[in-house]
C-alpha cells in the first residue's frame, strides 16, 4: 500500500520562499482586479456627479416648473423656454416606432431560430442577424435619410425630408439584434423537459410555445426588450439625421422633430460659449435621459428578479 505521507528527509523549508510568493502573487492580482473595478465605480460616480453639478447650476437661472410645464423649446434664442417635454415627446415617439417594428420581428426570429430552425441553420443566421449590431449609427441614419425616407415619401405624399417616422423604423432595424439575440438566448435555455412534458400532455409545437415556452422564457424576453428601448432612447446619429433638428410638441411621425440626444449633438458642436444657460441645458438634458434609462433598468432588474424562473 502507499503512503500518503512526506518522506522522512521531507522539509516544509523548501516550500516556504514558493508558498510567500504565490501568496504575494496572490494578492497583487486582488489589489489589480480591485483596481480595474474601482475605475469603473469611479468613473460612473465622475458621470453622475458632473450631470448634477451642472444640472444645478442650470436650474439657479431656470426655474424646475418652467422646465417641466413649458411647452416650446428654443434655448438658442434671444426669448428662450425650455420645455423638455418637447424633446421628450420626440425621444418617446421614436422609441415606440422602433419598438413596434423591432419586438414583433425580433420575438418571432428568436422564435424560429430556437424553436424551428435546425443546428446549422441556427449557427449560420444568428451570426449573420448579429451583424446588424456592427453596423456604425452613422451608416443606418443615411440609410433612414437617403432610401427610406423617399421610399416611404412614395406611399405617403405628405412625408417630409426629415421625419420621425423613417428615423424610428431605422431605429427599430438597429435595435432588432437585441431582441432577437437576447431573446433567443432567454427561449433556447428553457429545458426540453418542459416542452416534452407539454407534447405528452398532446400539446402542439405552436401550443407548447405559446402556453409552456414563451412564459417560461418570459423575464429574459422582457430583460431584452427593455435593453432594446434604453438603446433607442440614447440613440444619437440616426435620429440627429433623419428625424431632423426641430424641437415640436405633439406625436406627429411625419414632421420634422428634435430629441434628446439631436439636440445635445446640436448644442455640442462648439459653436455655444461654455458656461452659457444655452450650454448648461445640454446638462439638464443628459441627467432627463439619465433619468429615464435609470427607470427602465431599475424595472428590469425587479422583473426579471420577481419573475425569472429556476430550473435545476
Amino acid at each position: 500500500m502507499t503512503s500518503n505521507l512526506p518522506p522522512a528527509n521531507y522539509s516544509t523549508d523548501l516550500w516556504q520562499p514558493n508558498r510567500a510568493l504565490a501568496k504575494n502573487t496572490e494578492l497583487l492580482v486582488k489589489l489589480v482586479f480591485g483596481a480595474f473595478a474601482l475605475v469603473s465605480v469611479l468613473t460612473t460616480a465622475g458621470i453622475v456627479l458632473t450631470l448634477i453639478f451642472e444640472t444645478f447650476e442650470f436650474f439657479q437661472a431656470v426655474p424646475l416648473w418652467n422646465f417641466l410645464t413649458d411647452t416650446q423649446w428654443t434655448p438658442l434664442f434671444a426669448d428662450a423656454q425650455f420645455g423638455i417635454f418637447v424633446l421628450i415627446s420626440a425621444t418617446i415617439m421614436t422609441t415606440t416606432i422602433a419598438i413596434l417594428l423591432a419586438l414583433p420581428v425580433g420575438l418571432m426570429a428568436a422564435i424560429y431560430l430556437s424553436e424551428y430552425a435546425g443546428p446549422k441553420t441556427r449557427k449560420r443566421l444568428k451570426p449573420a442577424l448579429e451583424i446588424l449590431a456592427g453596423v456604425p449609427s452613422v451608416v443606418f441614419g443615411y440609410f433612414a435619410l437617403l432610401t427610406v425616407t423617399p421610399v416611404l415619401q412614395f406611399f405617403i405624399p405628405g412625408l417630409q425630408g426629415f421625419n420621425a417616422l423613417s428615423a424610428g423604423l431605422v431605429l427599430g432595424i438597429s435595435i432588432l439584434p437585441l431582441v432577437a439575440s437576447l431573446s433567443e438566448d432567454a427561449i433556447y435555455s428553457v429545458p426540453a423537459s418542459m416542452r416534452e412534458g407539454s407534447y405528452a400532455l398532446g400539446a402542439t409545437k405552436r401550443e407548447t410555445i405559446v402556453s409552456v415556452v414563451l412564459p417560461a422564457a418570459l423575464s429574459g424576453i422582457v430583460a431584452s426588450v427593455i435593453l432594446a428601448v434604453s438603446r433607442a432612447i440614447g440613440e444619437t446619429m440616426i435620429v440627429t439625421l433623419a428625424a431632423g433638428q426641430n424641437p415640436r410638441l405633439g406625436f406627429n411621425p411625419l414632421v420634422p422633430v428634435m430629441t434628446m440626444t439631436a439636440f445635445i449633438v446640436q448644442v455640442s458642436l462648439g459653436d455655444t460659449p461654455a458656461g452659457s444657460i444655452a450650454y448648461l441645458s445640454i446638462f439638464a438634458v443628459g441627467m432627463t435621459l439619465f433619468l429615464i434609462t435609470l427607470v427602465l433598468n431599475l424595472f428590469s432588474f425587479w422583473f426579471v428578479r420577481k419573475f425569472q424562473e429556476k430550473y435545476e
